[in-house]
């Protein structure tokens, strides 16, 4: 009897050790995907100079290509611990479009980054993380960004009717500076 209890101590102190195996082997994977980076794009959107100008001088603007180019260089576990920041960040950039800015589309791109921050957000805090979840929302964010500076850009592209008038002006230009030929008398 003592040897059928012994047996059954041990046999359950063998199972129970190699269930924490298990976890610990868990954990390993799951620290080594923790690390692993988040895939983005690495194209850049340039702002046209007209853009940048009145984009340098908005601070949610400001505060939110910092977090993006932040976000290029995050692993999974950075991501997870600065998705709160991205998303009140992104916020903030909806809440304050300056009027010099400010049109349908440039808002609806902003709310898009506004929505992929806070499903990045909530994915994040979930109890039961999905790293590929997060890691494509992760790897959206700046893509998105892109889409929103591109709107920033085509606020300041000239139409037609500003091609017109400039080449109107070039050429006044140009016949007030050309003289006739036969004017300048050469003795």
């Amino acid at each position: 009897m003592k040897k059928l209890v012994f047996i059954s101590i041990i046999l359950f102190w063998s199972c129970a050790e190699k269930s924490s195996n298990k976890d610990n082997f868990n954990t390993k994977l799951d620290s080594i995907t923790l690390k692993q980076p988040i895939k983005t794009t690495n194209q850049e959107i340039v702002l046209l100079p007209e853009a940048r100008e009145q984009a340098i001088k908005w601070l949610a603007y400001i505060a939110a290509q910092n977090e993006v180019d932040q976000l290029k260089n995050y692993n999974l576990q950075q991501t997870i611990e600065s998705s709160k920041p991205i998303s009140q960040v992104m916020g903030s950039l909806v809440s304050s479009i300056p009027d010099s800015l400010n049109s349908n589309a440039v808002s609806a791109r902003a709310n898009v980054l506004a929505t992929k921050a806070k499903v990045l957000e909530q994915l994040s805090h979930r109890r039961h993380l999905d790293a590929e979840a997060i890691a494509e929302v992760a790897g959206e964010i700046p893509e998105e960004f892109n889409n929103f500076k591109i709107q920033l850009n085509e606020l300041f592209l000239k139409t037609l009717e500003d091609f017109e008038e400039e080449l109107d002006e070039f050429k006044a230009e140009r016949d007030t500076i050309s003289t006739p030929a036969d004017s300048i008398s050469i003795e």
